[in-house]
């Protein structure tokens, strides 16, 4: 073995073990850095030929990997905004510049313009509610920056609707006085003139947030038959609030309800909805398959109608699907974006950029976008960050590990040094 070769073996293995301190001071510098994923090197040795009694010293590789694939554990805090991923997958976020990356940083604030900007700047993207959250699995196509505020007043337009009643099986038949459906063809008729079995009203609401209350009428015409009637309150009588109605029922078809005998539920023929125009708004899809025909008294047992009246939003939420709903003030909720979850076959070979975000490579595999929850995607949680995967006492045991190594790579260093010293000196 040559002299030289020696220093060169211990000054690569004193470069090897540097490397592993710098990757050690890094981890230790970014153990409390949210979402931030922890760095190694290992070593490879290079070894050359010899030839004969003659040894010829080789080298030592460093070989750095990322423990990205690796979780971190989730603390909780007092923000609706700050999200960690329990699970597989990345937020897909973009710079300033427009460029997309990956992170596990999910500090997110909302900024001047609404959107969520975590600690690093990164602005995180998702699906706008209106565009049907639909993802595509194979690129970012489509993503636009979360908003999680809105600003202004918003109301929706009713569009659908369910309710959930008994019709008393052993109420009388209505056969020889006008029913509420007559009604619109005798405008003579007086409230006195018509003749319903029960009542109820629900609240609907129109494209600009007017709440149009619809009175439902239920005459039962025969056994097993019922009529089911809609018209608008705004028309009713003022002196009785029903009947006569300046105009006749709103939906747009007769409904006639038929209810099997011994089930006391609808059959399979018979209508299970009734479409009701409101007025400066929409159709009202109104679901009554759940309506049931048995020997008790009439009874709603739940109503629900879409839509909203203007109000300000109060909070937002997100749920663990990544889905951003707005809270309004009169408790209504409106989603607002979804967001999205990005994933690649060998996580742990993206390569780190600055932000503690990563950008995609080949040797990362494809990238497939998803949702939280979805297939193998975690779950979004809110409230919640993810902590540095670092653990810092064994990064101090690894840090002692090095340092010995590196000071006996330098002993050997010396000794060649001094040797070298020995060999120069037989000249004199």
């Amino acid at each position: 073995m040559s002299l030289q070769g020696m220093m060169r073996t211990s000054t690569s293995g004193m470069n090897a073990q540097a490397s592993r301190l710098s990757s050690i001071s890094d981890n230790i510098a970014n153990s409390s850095t949210t979402g931030y994923k922890g760095s190694s090197v290992s070593f490879s040795d290079l070894v050359l030929s010899s030839n004969g009694g003659n040894y010829s010293s080789g080298s030592v590789n460093s070989i750095t990997s990322y423990a990205i694939s690796e979780q971190g554990a989730l603390t909780s805090t007092t923000s609706a905004t700050d999200l960690a991923i329990k699970g597989t997958g990345f937020f897909i976020v973009q710079d300033t510049g427009g460029s997309i990356f990956l992170t596990r940083d999910g500090s997110f604030k909302v900024d001047s313009s609404g959107q969520l900007v975590n600690s690093s700047g990164y602005t995180l993207l998702g699906y706008p509610a209106t565009n049907g959250s639909a993802a595509i699995v194979n690129g970012f196509s489509g993503l636009a920056p979360v908003k999680a505020t809105q600003s202004g007043l918003s109301a929706q337009a009713s569009s659908s609707g369910v309710i959930n009643a008994n019709l008393d099986s052993t109420a009388t038949a209505v056969t020889t006085a006008v029913t509420p459906r007559d009604i619109g063809s005798n405008p003579s008729a007086t409230v006195n003139d018509v003749k319903y079995t029960n009542s109820t009203s629900v609240v609907t609401y129109d494209s600009l947030g007017n709440a149009v209350q619809v009175d439902l009428y239920f005459t039962k015409t025969a056994a097993n038959k019922y009529q089911v009637t809609a018209f608008n309150h705004a028309n009713a009588s003022t002196t009785s609030g029903s009947f006569p109605y300046s105009s006749g029922p709103m939906e747009t078809s007769p409904v006639d309800l038929t209810f099997d005998p011994t089930s006391g539920k609808l059959t399979s023929s018979s209508p299970n909805s009734m479409t009701i125009p409101i007025p400066g708004g929409q159709n009202v899809k109104l679901d009554l398959s759940s309506t049931t025909q048995f020997a008790y008294k009439f009874g709603v047992s739940s109503a629900k109608v879409d839509g909203n009246a203007p109000s300000t939003i109060s909070s937002v939420s997100i749920g663990q699907d990544g889905k951003i709903s707005a809270v309004f003030s009169n408790g209504s909720t409106k989603n607002l974006y979804q967001i999205a979850m990005a994933k690649v076959q060998s996580p742990d070979n993206l390569t780190p950029v600055s932000g503690n975000a990563f950008s995609l490579s080949n040797a990362a595999g494809t990238v497939v976008v998803g949702f939280g929850g979805d297939g193998n995607f975690g779950t979004i949680n809110a409230n919640q960050l993810e902590q540095s995967n670092v653990d810092v006492a064994t990064e101090l045991t690894d840090m002692i590990e090095s340092q010995r190594s590196y000071t006996a790579n330098s002993k050997a260093f010396q000794t060649a040094s001094d040797l070298m010293d020995v060999l120069v000196n037989l000249k004199r």
